[in-house]
């Protein structure tokens, strides 16, 4: 039997929003004593009134915006009704039917376009921590504002998945609206994986879905997502051969067993019982207010990556480098404007940035030049000398790199004296320069 692969995709992204979705709590949650931001709203006590966050609701639309989707000119929130501890109301507040942004398209780098069907607005539930036959609740996330970024099942390869996942974690971070860390569960993936198949090896209609789809639930890792999607590839192949279906359920990835886990049935949308959110109104936008958005969107990473190539005349690998965190791509373009009065070239910029891995923390686009310039006239990045005496200095001071290491920077001074001690006549922020690299 042949089978083709179908994967939608389901993203959870953590907004960095000073407080909750719909209480005034801190949504700083992470590394804190458990219960320490709730009150009545995020604890679900009866009585307590939701009052949206409007910078939760903005981001959410600059989501789906920088996704190509249309913005609904009318959206509201629902109740997802289920019971489970970490859900102190019952229900969850999310978006069913009427979402903030639907129908949108990212295109990866073989050209393939993925659907996006919606990117909807929700609040995250609270954290369960298992220890034995006992389970803790942490009430400090629940509240948090939650984006939902779901895409049509145009994915065929766990490579493309990941791809797509890198992608996204760029553009939020890009839009600076949430971490993405997925250490810290600001980002959580959750691939829907089955296999259809295919009546001839060139069949490739994508109306002959499967009946069956099987999700494996919040999964923290690229690394990963990309092993639980192999995993389910051969599980529901070898059960397909034998002339069986796939359960339709919900999974989850255990790294020690190296496979995925059945947790419960899969649920349909009817099982939650959505009904529209009595106490939040709908959410009006008009074109004007849409436009505005628009006109306020940053340049995103696709966009930066053709003009670094085209005014700067950069070879695709380095512009993909130098725009892969907005950070750097900002930087170099600091560092740009400041060589010109130097006639340093971007080239050259990017040659220095790149081979010589310059920490963008510690040295100033202004001294990089200077130091590029001084470079240029003594050759001094490369002096067989510099180097000797700097190793000669890190040996001989093992407590000042090791507080430099830990954290202690003003330690780079003292290093510096010292080297300046065996080479007088050198330039200090080369030096510091060489010392910072050869210390990380």
């Amino acid at each position: 039997m042949i089978y083709k692969t179908v994967i939608g995709l389901e993203v959870h992204v953590e907004l960095k929003t000073k407080s909750k979705m719909f209480c005034g709590c801190s949504a700083d949650y992470f590394g804190k004593k458990p219960n320490a931001h709730t009150c009545p709203v995020c604890l679900g006590l009866p009585g307590a009134l939701p009052v949206p966050n409007k910078t939760a609701i903005d981001w959410c639309i600059m989501i789906g915006l920088a996704l190509n989707c249309k913005i609904a000119n009318f959206s509201k929130f629902d109740r997802k009704n289920y019971f489970y501890p970490d859900l102190p109301k019952g229900y969850q507040i999310s978006q069913y039917d009427q979402p903030f942004c639907q129908k949108g398209v990212i295109a990866l780098s073989n050209g393939k376009k993925i659907g996006i069907t919606r990117v909807h607005m929700e609040e995250d539930t609270a954290k369960l921590t298992h220890q034995g036959d006992d389970s803790l609740i942490d009430f400090n996330r629940s509240g948090v504002p939650l984006v939902e970024i779901v895409t049509e099942p145009d994915f065929e390869t766990a490579k493309e998945v990941v791809e797509y996942l890198k992608k996204l974690q760029q553009i939020v971070r890009y839009l600076g609206v949430s971490n993405a860390d997925m250490e810290e569960g600001n980002m959580r993936l959750e691939p829907n994986i089955s296999l259809r198949e295919l009546k001839t090896q060139n069949s490739k209609l994508k109306s002959e879905l499967p009946n069956y789809k099987v999700e494996v639930k919040n999964i923290n890792s690229f690394r990963f997502v990309e092993k639980a999607i192999e995993y389910e590839i051969k599980r529901q192949t070898e059960i397909l051969n034998v002339g069986k279906t796939p359960v339709q359920e919900t999974r989850g990835w255990n790294e020690d067993k190296q496979k995925t886990v059945s947790q419960r049935i899969k649920e349909e949308a009817n099982d939650y019982r959505y009904f529209p959110e009595p106490d939040i109104p709908p959410i009006r936008l008009s074109e004007f207010q849409i436009s505005n958005f628009k006109s306020q969107m940053p340049e995103l990473p696709d966009l930066k990556l053709v003009r670094f190539t085209k005014n700067y005349g950069l070879p695709r690998y380095d512009a993909e480098i130098l725009t892969r965190e907005k950070e750097l791509s900002n930087y170099f373009e600091e560092a740009v404007r400041a060589g010109k009065t130097f006639e340093v070239n971007a080239k050259q910029i990017t040659n220095v940035i790149i081979n010589k891995k310059i920490d963008i923390e510690n040295i100033m686009p202004a001294e990089l030049i200077k130091c590029i310039v001084i470079s240029k006239k003594i050759n001094i990045l490369d002096n067989k000398k510099l180097s000797e005496i700097i190793n000669k200095v890190i040996n001989e001071n093992p407590k000042a790199v090791n507080d430099y290491k830990t954290g202690k920077v003003q330690a780079i001074g003292f290093l510096l004296g010292k080297a300046k001690q065996h080479f007088p006549k050198g330039d200090a922020n080369q030096i510091k320069i060489a010392l910072e690299m050869k210390l990380k």
